[in-house]
């Protein structure tokens, strides 16, 4: 394909799928939504044969307009279907969300934003369809921008910034969705660093902890989803590799320019992949450190009563003894017994912080430290 021609007056509607028309030669690319295709599926892939030459098997119509079919690639004989599932944002409805509304409430803002759905692609060497949610920046924009870079009649050079073929289109909006989860990286990092900071916290104890359980909850989420996402681009690069023919300098430069593409956007999964894992691991370090330290504490806790117990019980002890009902004890009827005995018990009682303080029971924590 030379060039990808995109202009206003080809637009056209497949039911309620908006058509961009490219020139020839060109491509086609149908971009639609899911709610179209349970309406009405076979009138839907009826009027889909009939304007592309694209039998959709039974199945992955099903597919597309499963909101919660995870990424998955699968190559037929007459086209190939990715499905990939992208970030649904503040202004889009999340209606596929497997969490609860008790549960989302509890989150906070930036693990709210893990909200997916699927968006399928089909295409073949001349066509792609997307099947999206309602509501999509990513493709919305990319529209947007074909639409300002498409060549005028009165300059019909080509815009080298185009997209090639279907392919070389679906890996850009690809990797538009992609640095959407890039974006993420920054806010969950620093509210797991919100969430250190209370759970050592001492002076305030940490109690809220079913909204930490459902942050690692998605932050697994978030992991699952990236290696599904990896191995689907994984086999779209394979499937690259063993199809395009490379024995002409044309067809090898094309298959060259959508395997960087395709690598591009894999390192970019894979740096999110890598991401969440160092989340969920240090936010697993940050309720171990937790309980380190509350045990810890609870540890200092029990040394300081310790002493204070070894201390008051010669004491104890002696006040039990002179407390006996006996007619003749010693110091009893002595005018100074009172001030011997007050004065042999602060003798055991600095005799005994001596004695700690020599085995170090008495340590002072900053010196430990140290």
């Amino acid at each position: 394909m030379e060039r990808f021609h995109i202009t206003e007056q080809s637009c056209h509607r497949l039911g309620e799928a908006s058509t961009w028309q490219a020139g020839s030669p060109g491509f086609l690319w149908l971009d639609m939504q899911h709610e179209e295709i349970p309406a009405d599926a076979e009138l839907w892939r009826q009027q889909l044969a009939a304007l592309t030459g694209i039998d959709v098997f039974d199945l992955h119509l099903q597919d597309a307009a499963n909101l919660n079919h995870p990424s998955s690639f699968e190559d037929t004989q007459d086209y190939t279907m990715l499905v990939f599932r992208k970030l649904l944002l503040n202004a889009e409805p999340a209606r596929n969300t497997d969490t609860t509304d008790t549960a989302r409430r509890r989150l906070p803002a930036a693990l709210q934003k893990l909200q997916t759905a699927p968006v399928s692609f089909i295409f073949t060497d001349d066509v792609l369809i997307t099947v999206r949610p309602a509501q999509s920046r990513t493709i919305e924009s990319l529209q947007q921008k074909l639409l300002a870079l498409t060549p005028r009649s009165d300059t019909p050079q080509r815009n080298a910034r185009m997209p090639s073929s279907p392919t070389d289109l679906m890996l850009r909006l690809l990797n538009a969705m992609v640095d959407q989860y890039l974006e993420l990286r920054q806010p969950l990092t620093q509210q797991l660093d919100r969430w250190q900071q209370a759970l050592l916290n001492p002076r305030r104890p940490f109690n809220n902890w079913m909204a930490l359980l459902e942050a690692r909850m998605e932050l697994r989420r978030l992991d699952n989803l990236c290696e599904e996402q990896h191995d689907a681009l994984q086999e779209l690069r394979d499937h690259l590799v063993d199809t395009y023919d490379s024995f002409d300098d044309n067809s090898a430069r094309a298959k060259d320019w959508l395997l960087v593409r395709t690598n591009d956007v894999m390192s970019h999964v894979q740096r999110v992949l890598n991401h969440a894992r160092r989340l969920e691991g240090t936010l697993e370090s940050a309720v171990q450190m937790h309980f380190s330290a509350m045990a810890h504490r609870t540890s200092e806790i029990m040394r300081v009563l310790t002493v204070i117990t070894a201390l008051f019980m010669p004491l104890t002890l002696i006040t039990g003894i002179f407390g006996m009902n006996f007619e003749h004890m010693p110091l009893i009827k002595t005018d100074h017994g009172f001030g011997y005995t007050m004065a042999g018990m602060a003798f055991i009682v600095v005799l005994l912080l001596l004695v700690f303080r020599r085995q170090r029971y008495l340590e002072d924590q900053i010196r430990d430290q140290i």
